[in-house]
């Protein structure tokens, strides 16, 4: 008689732990693209709480059940209970480009908050188709490039886009801050039992909220308004979601502007999903790219059609919650807890009662983790590849910044002048060339490096090629799509592509076209 078949736990301690970090992420950014909905672009309630919420009461879970029936299936395949599911939730680049370039300049033009969520619905569903046409090439293009590039730009967008912002509001209130910090780094690094053992996620909302309350109590602090939880509380009844035809309803030519932030954050999205996949495959978890990615793809469209111009997208950060013991369950249990949550409107009460500050803990320490990945997990040698994929990122969230204090002083960049900003040590220009595209130019910079530092130069020539296509066009290092958008940039790449050839064609031994990658990393 043959051995049973493995039957890996769908649930394990661990999960609790990775449940309730993974919980509060994609919580955090429910409560902020509701925000953004009422408070930027104006929108009804009953749209936001009616339509939106429970679209993506629907998508997400259907993200998440599919992504633990892949990690179950793997687990039987390879006989092994250390399988983690891949995380997902709301796509965050994804959720300010449609409101600040999609629905709030609609908003500002018609005055019509419904036409702006209308062309937002259409916005997300282009998303998800290009999102699907990628899954067909997106195997092939992880193949060939270099794990140091992908991870790379990867930990480019953990630390500017992750790491970045909740550090710095964590020491807003320090008290509360650095303390849910503490507790996250013994619980999560240090794999310390909490008392009662209590999951450190868990530990940290607790504690966070006791002492944000306690200090509103004794009177020094307004960082929770009481009368908020009382309002919060009418937004609570139940919302069901239902399939319309609002995607379909705007006129074509109000569709066609919406191809050029679409097009560009569609391939965004599947080059990022190629890089959460290396980043599980890197952490032990082999998953296929293409039924991922289609996944991406379809809940972005089921929730077009349902009412969410917000697309969900395999998130970043399966080797932090593979960290603290994160295994299936804990991505069924975030799903269906999310849905909850959308279909009461429990978002309002929830950030009423919890203070933001004992959330940011966990995703600083997701970027901490992703940001280190791609070190441990590729050849010593490709260490500066990897810095120089890093840069991009850092640099487009920089030029976010300089562009956020611009706005705030109620000015622009043409009214102060390129030469006076360059001259005040603000290098605006090459900021928005080197941080236009952010994750595709870091791929492809990264990339090159590999290859040069492998002698590899046949393939730095065509990167260089194809990084000189995608600057032509805007898709890197331009602020917007067009035909010859960065003519320098575009020069450059030409050059050294052609550098590259002719040191290839120098070279006594045949060309290799082999990957550049092997399963061993050098110490």
């Amino acid at each position: 008689m043959g051995e049973a078949p493995f039957k890996p736990k769908v649930w394990v301690p661990g999960d609790l732990n990775a449940f309730f970090g993974l919980f509060t992420n994609v919580l955090l950014n429910v409560l902020v693209l509701t925000g953004l909905s009422l408070g930027v672009v104006n929108m009804p309630g009953d749209i936001v709480f009616g339509r939106i919420l429970p679209a993506l009461g629907v998508a997400l879970p259907l993200g998440n059940i599919f992504y633990a029936y892949l990690a179950y299936k793997l687990a039987v395949k390879e006989g092994r209970d250390t399988v983690t599911s891949m995380p997902y939730g709301p796509s965050v680049p994804h959720m300010f480009i449609v409101v600040f370039l999609v629905m709030l300049p609609t908003y500002l033009k018609t005055n019509d908050p419904i036409l702006a969520w209308k062309l937002g619905l259409v916005w997300a569903l282009i998303i998800g188709i290009i999102i699907i046409i990628g899954a067909f090439v997106g195997p092939t293009i992880r193949k060939y490039t270099p794990r140091a590039a992908m991870l790379g730009t990867l930990a480019g967008v953990s630390i500017a886009f992750i790491s970045m912002r909740p550090a710095f509001q964590m020491f807003e209130y320090p008290w509360i801050g650095l303390v849910c910090f503490a507790i996250i780094m013994l619980s999560w690094m240090a794999n310390m039992r909490m008392p009662f053992n209590i999951p450190g996620g868990l530990a940290v909302v607790i504690v966070g909220t006791l002492l944000a309350w306690g200090a509103v109590l004794l009177g020094g602090s307004t960082l929770m308004v009481p009368s908020a939880v009382g309002e919060a509380l009418n937004q609570f009844s139940l919302h069901i979601p239902s399939l319309s035809g609002d995607v379909v309803s705007v006129s074509p030519g109000e569709v066609w502007p919406l191809l050029v932030t679409a097009i560009p954050l569609g391939i965004y999205n599947f080059t990022e999903g190629i890089n959460n996949v290396e980043s599980a495959s890197a952490a032990g978890d082999e998953y296929d790219l293409r039924k991922i990615l289609m996944a991406d793809g379809l809940g972005a469209i089921v929730g077009a059609f349902l009412g969410s111009p917000f697309p969900p997208a395999v998130y970043i950060g399966h080797p932090g919650w593979k960290a603290v013991g994160g295994r299936i369950g804990y991505s069924l249990a975030t799903g269906v807890t999310i849905a909850v949550v959308c279909f009461f409107g429990l978002t309002a009460l929830l950030l009423a009662v919890v203070p933001l500050v004992a959330i940011l803990p966990i995703l600083l320490f997701i970027g901490l983790i992703i940001g280190s990945q791609a070190f441990q997990t590729t050849p010593r040698a490709h260490a500066p590849a990897i810095v120089l994929a890093i840069i991009p990122n850092i640099t487009e969230w920089a030029k976010g910044q300089v562009d956020g204090a611009i706005g705030a002083a109620n000015t622009s960049v043409s009214a102060i002048g390129e030469g006076v900003l360059s001259g005040a040590n603000v290098l605006y220009v090459g900021m928005e060339r080197l941080g236009g595209g952010a994750v595709l130019a870091g791929l492809m910079l990264g990339a090159i490096a590999v290859f040069v530092i492998e002698k590899r130069y046949n393939w730095a020539a065509l990167y260089s090629g194809i990084a000189a296509v995608l600057s032509f066009f805007g898709f890197i290092h331009g602020a917007q799509l067009a035909v010859n958008a960065t003519p320098g940039v575009t020069i450059g790449y030409v050059v050294m592509a052609a550098m590259f050839a002719v040191i290839a064609w120098k070279q006594t031994e045949p060309f290799d076209w082999s990957p550049v990658d092997t399963d061993e990393v050098e110490g």
